[in-house]
C-alpha cells in the first residue's frame, strides 16, 4: 500500500492505493507536472453610488444594456438599466425622478435581486 497526497481543485485528498498482482513489477512511469488553475478571488461587491434614491435590479440575472448615463435627469418610470434573465429583457426603471449619480453597474455583470444598479438624487 502506498499513501498519497492530491490536490484538487485547491482541495486535498489523502489517499491509499493498493498495489495489485504479484509478479514482476512494471516501470512506474515518471510524475508529469499537473498544472491546477489558481483561485481568483471574487470581486467585491461595488458599493452603491452616493444617490439616496437606489435603483435595484427586480430579479437575478445579466447586465444587458445600460440606458441612462451619470448627469442624465430622469422621470419616474424612465428605463435606467436593461437586465436579461431567461432570455427576456426585463427593464429596470427609475422610481422616481431624479438626476442619475452613479451606474454600479456594466453591461455583461452577473447581478443578484435586490442589487443597487445605479442611484439618483
Amino acid at each position: 500500500m502506498k499513501n498519497y497526497t492530491i490536490t484538487v481543485n485547491g482541495n486535498v485528498y489523502d489517499v491509499t492505493v493498493e498495489e495489485n498482482g504479484s509478479g514482476a513489477q512494471a516501470a512506474a512511469p515518471a510524475p508529469r507536472p499537473v498544472s491546477v488553475p489558481k483561485a481568483v478571488p471574487k470581486a467585491a461587491p461595488k458599493a452603491a453610488g452616493a444617490g439616496n434614491i437606489k435603483v435595484e435590479a427586480g430579479a437575478a440575472g445579466k447586465v444587458f444594456k445600460i440606458e441612462a448615463s451619470v448627469g442624465q435627469k430622469m422621470a419616474k418610470g424612465d428605463t435606467v438599466v436593461i437586465v436579461e434573465a431567461m432570455k427576456m429583457e426585463i427593464p429596470v426603471v427609475a422610481p422616481e425622478d431624479g438626476t442619475v449619480v452613479s451606474i454600479d453597474v456594466a453591461v455583461g455583470d452577473a447581478i443578484e435581486a435586490g442589487q443597487v444598479l445605479a442611484t439618483l438624487n
